[in-house]
């Protein structure tokens, strides 16, 4: 009897029927992985719908509430430790409103903080930047007085690299070390040392500070040094030392100009038991004190393989203001790039410059070289232009200009080695100061060097390798030519 009155669990049963929805698209039972990816999926959807109606919500209310009175009674800067405080009040102080400014709303606030808090990115200091109002904590606040606070955290101020570079037809190894933030102004010092090829020893060592408080204008103090194996080209190696001061204001877009004072020692030496009686007279040191001014405009969409955009620079320098050298020398490159068909680009490059030595003969040092992969393409590097025995002199005026076809593999579009065919022509010369300059322009131009050909570019960041196969379809008696394959390696191409 006890046997029958005792409790017993009744047995489990399933579910009758299938909870899950077919539009949630639920996966199988027995694939417990694409159950969990679901999940995930079916999570983040929700968390962002919360976000996103959140973030409604909020504009909604913002938007009700613009017209608002509202004034800035402070602005607060937190976690800038290692930064000058009079350095964060020159950039402050301009969006803090004085007694006489007309009242202000909540949408002059918010304007006011969002141009604030871009100018603070704008330094590289900090990170991260994260604006928020706060009521006013001032005993004397009035009604709407809202302080603006910024919570930052600075980015490391130490940094040292090492790295090998391949570059210009050249490679080598380089060691790096920065410091930004320098004095606590955004200030930045850069040290560099590298070691290369052709360029057997080089170092920079910069400074750099924002000169105004809108951060648009900077200056920059530098000492550079260099030893450059000429050998390959003028029987000769050449050592530079010098100091340069410069002011660089406006951007990339719109034009950005740097100008600034240069002054360089200059040393030929270690001629080659080869070396022309030309090379032999411009040995030794010479010094040159100069000003220049380069004005560069890019809006390319890639600056080694662009398919729309141009680019412009415009350089110009004098020298003569001390020194062994006095001339005047100008420079003009220009770049534009189209689409053509259908995963075909065209580009179309030109470059020219100008050196007018004051009184004597310019000094190789100040010459235009000429050719090359990276230049008027199957010609020798820098083996265009006057020349004495194997030495290329270099010159006082030339012109290149180069068209190219660049189009993706077929069916490869994604990859970054392209389809390349090349028309180049350019000449250098030396200045003839016995005829008129119109007199030997003309003659430059109707006298062309001209080379064609194809082959592949490959766009491996942060420079463009070029594999050709092209032959020189014209060429001056005193040009070094190149027929067959020949490969380019840099950042700068006709």
């Amino acid at each position: 009897m006890a046997e029958d009155l005792e409790l017993t669990t009744p047995p489990l049963k399933p579910p009758l029927h299938n909870s899950s929805r077919p539009k949630d698209k639920e996966p199988e039972d027995s694939d417990i992985e694409k159950i969990r990816k679901w999940q995930e999926e079916r999570i983040a959807r929700k968390l962002r719908g919360e976000y996103e109606s959140a973030v409604l919500h909020l504009t909604e209310v913002v938007n009700e509430n613009l017209t608002t009175p509202s004034r800035i009674a402070a602005i607060r800067v937190e976690g800038a430790t290692k930064t000058r405080k009079s350095f964060l009040g020159s950039l402050v102080l301009p969006y803090l409103p004085a007694k006489s400014d007309p009242p202000t709303t909540l949408e002059s606030v918010l304007h006011s903080t969002r141009a604030l808090g871009s100018l603070l990115q704008e330094t590289d200091v900090f990170e991260s930047v994260i604006a928020k109002l706060e009521a006013s904590q001032s005993i004397f606040a009035q009604p709407g007085d809202v302080d603006v606070v910024f919570k930052t955290r600075e980015k490391g101020r130490f940094y040292l690299n090492t790295s090998t570079q391949v570059g210009n037809n050249e490679g080598g190894a380089s060691a790096t070390c920065r410091i930004r933030n320098t004095f606590g102004g955004a200030e930045t010092f850069e040290a560099n040392l590298a070691f290369a090829t052709k360029t057997r020893v080089s170092f920079n060592a910069s400074l750099g500070a924002p000169l105004t408080r809108t951060l648009g204008t900077r200056g920059e103090i530098s000492l550079f040094g260099l030893e450059r194996d000429n050998s390959s080209y003028a029987s000769h190696t050449e050592g530079v030392r010098g100091v340069k001061a410069l002011v660089r204001t406006g951007n990339m877009l719109q034009g950005l100009h740097e100008a600034g004072y240069e002054a360089v020692l200059r040393h030929i030496s270690k001629l080659t038991p080869t070396a022309s009686i030309s090379m032999r007279e411009a040995a030794g040191q010479s010094v040159k004190s100069s000003l220049f001014h380069t004005w560069t405009r890019d809006t390319r969409d890639d600056r080694l393989i662009g398919t729309r955009g141009s680019y412009l620079k415009l350089s110009q320098e004098l020298a003569g203001l001390g020194g062994d050298a006095s001339f005047y020398k100008t420079e003009a490159h220009g770049q534009l790039s189209r689409r053509f068909l259908p995963h075909t680009t065209i580009s179309l490059a030109a470059k020219t410059g100008l050196l007018y030595p004051f009184g004597g003969p310019s000094l190789f040092s100040d010459r235009f070289q000429l050719g090359g992969p990276v230049s008027v393409r199957m010609f020798r590097a820098n083996g265009m232009g006057p020349r004495d025995g194997v030495d290329s002199l270099g010159g006082d005026i030339y012109w290149s200009a180069g068209v190219s076809l660049i189009s993706d593999i077929p069916r490869k579009p994604h990859w970054p080695v392209k389809l390349h065919g090349f028309l180049n022509a350019g000449r250098l010369d030396a200045l003839d100061k016995s005829q008129s300059l119109k007199d030997t322009v003309f003659a430059s131009i109707s006298k062309p060097s001209i080379s064609a050909g194809v082959g592949l570019v490959y766009k491996l960041d942060p420079v463009r390798v070029e594999v050709n196969f092209g032959v020189p379809l014209v060429a001056s008696k005193s040009d070094g030519t190149r027929k067959g394959f020949q490969v380019g390696i840099g950042l700068d191409f006709l």
